[in-house]
């Protein structure tokens, strides 16, 4: 099943998406919906968060090509993480596909992307083992972790560089069922293919991540855990660029950049 949210003429709505076609539910995948006889064209419908999350949980260094590319750029010597760390985002930052990122007037950058597949919790979870913590999964979408590197240096809690109102686009549908240890996330800049990495290379599996924070924080239906990215992060992102995070069977998560003017 792949899902959405919706809004047509003032109201809002979750939905089913078949191709190019949207079924209206009534109700919420996170709790109970039934498909109605409502059906539109996507192109008819504005596309919305697929969700609001009660808590934004992320992986810290999750990739080890990540690291290592990190190390190259900075000339340092950072560590392959030996255990998950779980940090937060805001959901202020949270904009839909379509929405523009807005770099602030006074980042003196590099401004860059992060694609990441998002796992989407449906159940309430508390003290899962690894062994049953996918049972708590509803999902998965795609995210975009824009992160502003020189206050990333700065800021002791990261709460600029990762925070800024619209850094972090999240969608554009949710898709059930997947496995994420066999998924291919690309990115794409003004068209051109930039990165592309197979979820398989994660240091830590959402098993993994489920069962550590569940062992002291109780999980909530449409909480979401982000789970790092692979490889470069270039090029940084300027005012007209369009940046896209592909999954095949999730869609394309697409935003332009802009630079506010003050």
């Amino acid at each position: 099943m792949k899902f959405g949210r919706f809004e047509l003429q003032g109201k809002t709505f979750f939905g089913l998406v078949e191709g190019e076609q949207v079924t209206e539910l009534d109700g919420s995948p996170f709790d109970t919906c039934k498909a109605t006889a409502k059906k539109h064209a996507l192109s008819t419908l504005k596309v919305l968060l697929p969700f609001v999350p009660q808590t934004f949980y992320c992986a810290g260094l999750n990739y080890a090509a990540h690291v290592e590319w990190g190390n190259r750029r900075k000339g340092t010597n950072t560590k392959l993480p030996e255990k998950a760390d779980i940090g937060y985002r805001a959901n202020n930052a949270l904009i839909a596909t379509g929405e523009p990122i807005v770099i602030p007037a006074d980042s003196p950058g590099p401004v860059q992307f992060e694609g990441e597949l998002v796992a989407v919790i449906g159940k309430t979870a508390r003290h899962l083992t690894e062994a049953n913590a996918l049972d708590c999964v509803l999902g998965y979408t795609l995210g975009n972790d824009v992160s502003e590197r020189t206050w990333q240096k700065a800021d002791r809690t990261m709460w600029r560089s990762k925070n800024c109102d619209s850094f972090k686009p999240l969608g554009p549908f949710v898709t059930t069922g997947l496995d994420p240890l066999k998924q291919t996330v690309s990115i794409d800049v003004n068209g051109v293919r930039v990165a592309s990495y197979s979820t398989g290379k994660m240091l830590f599996t959402l098993q993994h991540f489920i069962a550590r924070i569940t062992r002291y924080s109780t999980l909530h239906p449409g909480d979401m855990i982000w789970l790092g990215t692979d490889e470069a992060t270039e090029p940084d992102l300027k005012h007209g660029d369009t940046v896209e995070i592909i999954c095949e069977p999730i869609g394309v998560l697409r935003n332009p950049v802009v630079r506010a003017k003050d």
